[in-house]
């Protein structure tokens, strides 16, 4: 204590009236960081010969001053750990005989202090980094270290803009195509590990840009999960859906005759031709590999339905039955998007880009590993989405207008969205 007496007796000067302290104090803070450690001593030195001027005024006596005008006096110091750009301070503050004495400015930028760390550990959950690795980051930062209990507090924040996402209506339709996937997660439930699915689906909206309209976490993918799924993104007003794009799991296709009722599905290529791999010699697959891409290299819908044809009949000839009738059964699958124009095959006929979203969502989660509950996932990856989305609105456009045009219904969506969503969850 006799330290920070020493150091209010050399500092504890009469403020000069041409110097506005409090705002020089504040320009500093907001002005570009020199030096870490002289500008964390300057700090702590004006910091608390300011607090001594503001207390001596309280007083109506300087420090140690002898005067029948004073009204109060001083009473030690407390510890007041103070956290800015420049990394932790200790301050003392000192303390008043009568009544109490702590800086306005203080407590102002303790706020803003504290809304800028949330921000900063927000952002690094966003990125991926896990709440193990975030104490090092503030410290990385000059600041003590956090509890992980504080960082999953700061970190919960996110969860209302996620909700506002998540519920938001989609009023943007009529919305043509839809592109949908799962990715699993490990997640702790009970005291054990489990696997659950995070349901994600995407779309292209009536200005031809890709919006993110729905996402939520399933125990495991079924009929009634995806079936659920799709009503909640009919609730929230998704409408005009011509075409839908997945992978063959099963019950997607129940779920969209049951929720989209004429909506075709088109089975994703990639995955069409991983799983007719898996059923051939390797040695053949180059040949045959390139025999049915070729189906899909054709310009025009009479074509690639003829070229299917042809393939059909060379793999029976060179004794590919097997392979020829897989190919034939799933020809309505995976030749759906034939039937829409020519200038959207590239992007409809597989679920890449739902999967190149998936692999950078895998990017962040990874890091995690395992999360604590679903609301954690939810947090992050709707996070990861939100900010997709955002992206995707001021990007190039993915389909222009004049091609949506071109799509078969010219379906526009209900003024009133009851009718819809009575149908929907009744």
């Amino acid at each position: 204590m006799e330290k920070f007496q020493q150091l209010h007796e050399e500092n504890t000067v009469t403020v000069p009236s041409t110097l506005d302290a409090a705002g020089w104090l504040r320009n500093h803070l907001d002005g570009d960081d020199g030096d870490t450690d002289l500008a964390r001593s300057m700090l702590q030195a004006f910091a608390e010969a300011l607090m001594s001027a503001e207390a001596s005024m309280r007083c109506q006596a300087a420090y140690g001053e002898r005067s029948e005008e004073r009204t109060n006096s001083r009473n030690g110091y407390r510890d007041r750990r103070w956290d800015t750009r420049v990394g932790s301070i200790d301050l003392a503050v000192p303390k008043l005989r009568e009544g109490s004495y702590y800086p306005a400015w203080l407590l102002t930028h303790r706020r803003r202090a504290e809304q800028a760390l949330a921000s900063v550990i927000a952002q690094a959950y966003v990125e991926g980094v896990s709440t193990r690795r975030v104490d090092d980051l503030v410290k990385a930062m000059g600041i003590e270290g956090i509890s992980r209990s504080e960082v999953s507090r700061l970190a919960g924040e996110l969860d209302a803009k996620v909700a506002e996402f998540r519920e938001r209506p989609l009023d943007a339709g009529p919305y043509r195509y839809l592109w949908i996937d799962a990715l699993t997660q490990k997640v702790r439930e009970g005291g054990r590990v489990l696997n659950v699915s995070a349901v994600i689906a995407t779309a292209v909206n009536v200005e031809g840009r890709r919006e993110i309209v729905g996402f939520d976490i399933v125990t495991t993918e079924s009929t009634a999960s995806w079936t659920a799924f799709l009503r909640s993104l009919v609730a929230r007003g998704l409408c005009g859906v011509e075409l839908v794009i997945s992978d063959a799991h099963g019950g997607i296709k129940a779920a969209i005759a049951a929720v989209l009722g004429e909506a075709s599905w088109q089975r994703c290529r990639t995955h069409f031709m991983a799983n007719l791999a898996s059923k051939v010699p390797k040695a053949s697959w180059p040949m045959i590999a390139t025999m049915v891409r070729s189906i899909f290299e054709q310009p025009d819908r009479d074509t690639t339905w003829g070229q299917l044809g042809d393939v059909v009949d060379r793999l029976t000839q060179a004794g590919f039955v097997d392979t020829a009738t897989a190919v034939l059964d799933a020809a309505d699958d995976i030749l759906a998007f034939a039937a829409f124009p020519v200038e959207h095959w590239p992007k409809i006929r597989s679920n890449n880009p739902q999967e190149r979203l998936n692999k950078e969502i895998r990017r962040r989660t990874d890091v995690v590993g395992i999360f604590p509950n679903r609301a954690a996932v939810v947090r992050l990856v709707g996070a990861l989405l939100a900010e997709q989305t955002d992206e995707w609105a001021i990007a190039r456009r993915y389909m222009t207008a004049e091609t949506l045009g071109k799509t078969r219904h010219h379906e526009t969506c209900p003024t009133d969205p009851r009718p819809a969503i009575e149908a929907a969850t009744g």
